[in-house]
């Protein structure tokens, strides 16, 4: 009877410390990647702004070729709607909204996680002329963790995690504006 009242003292003492280490756990994170592409900064722009076409690029997009999609609104203006939804656990059921548009130079979305689990995450991409046929492609990926989940930072690589994917991403952007 004491070694069982000794465990559950020292598991309540584990789960004590690691609810104060969540409070001085960061709940942010960020992470970007870049590609070059031998491309107008026009012509690039143009392809990017169309929500429809990152499921022709984007990791996510490919991972399920069943996965269900659902468009509301114009594509490649504010407001536009690309929905998800599949069996797949690493791709679940979510949304993602263009919130903003500054033509030739940045879009920024809202990606609404709904299965297997619910959050709110923000992406942008912008594009940087480098001459007149190389253009500078930027992806990045941001989110917040609430107190206590954002204790899984401490083991989670964000950078590698979403960083992977949004290389893989940029290169086959690169690939199919290239061709």
């Amino acid at each position: 009877m004491k070694m069982l009242i000794g465990i559950i003292i020292v598991l309540a003492g584990i789960i004590v410390l690691l609810l104060i280490i969540g409070f001085f756990v960061k709940k942010d994170y960020s992470v970007g990647k870049e590609v070059v592409i031998n491309k107008s900064k026009a012509a690039v722009f143009e392809y990017l702004k169309l929500l429809k076409n990152q499921n022709k690029f984007s990791v996510w997009g490919s991972m399920d070729p069943n996965m269900k999609t659902e468009f509301s609104g114009t594509d490649g203006t504010e407001g536009f709607v690309s929905a998800w939804e599949s069996e797949n656990k690493n791709v679940g059921k979510g949304e993602q909204e263009i919130l903003k548009i500054v033509d030739g130079e940045r879009i920024d979305y809202e990606i609404r996680f709904i299965k297997p689990f619910k959050s709110t995450s923000w992406a942008f991409i912008t594009t940087a002329t480098l001459n007149d046929n190389k253009t500078l492609v930027h992806w990045e990926f941001t989110g917040k963790m609430k107190y206590p989940t954002n204790l899984m930072l401490l083991f989670m690589n964000m950078e590698k995690m979403v960083g992977n994917d949004l290389d893989k991403g940029l290169q086959n952007l690169k690939t199919i504006l290239e061709e």
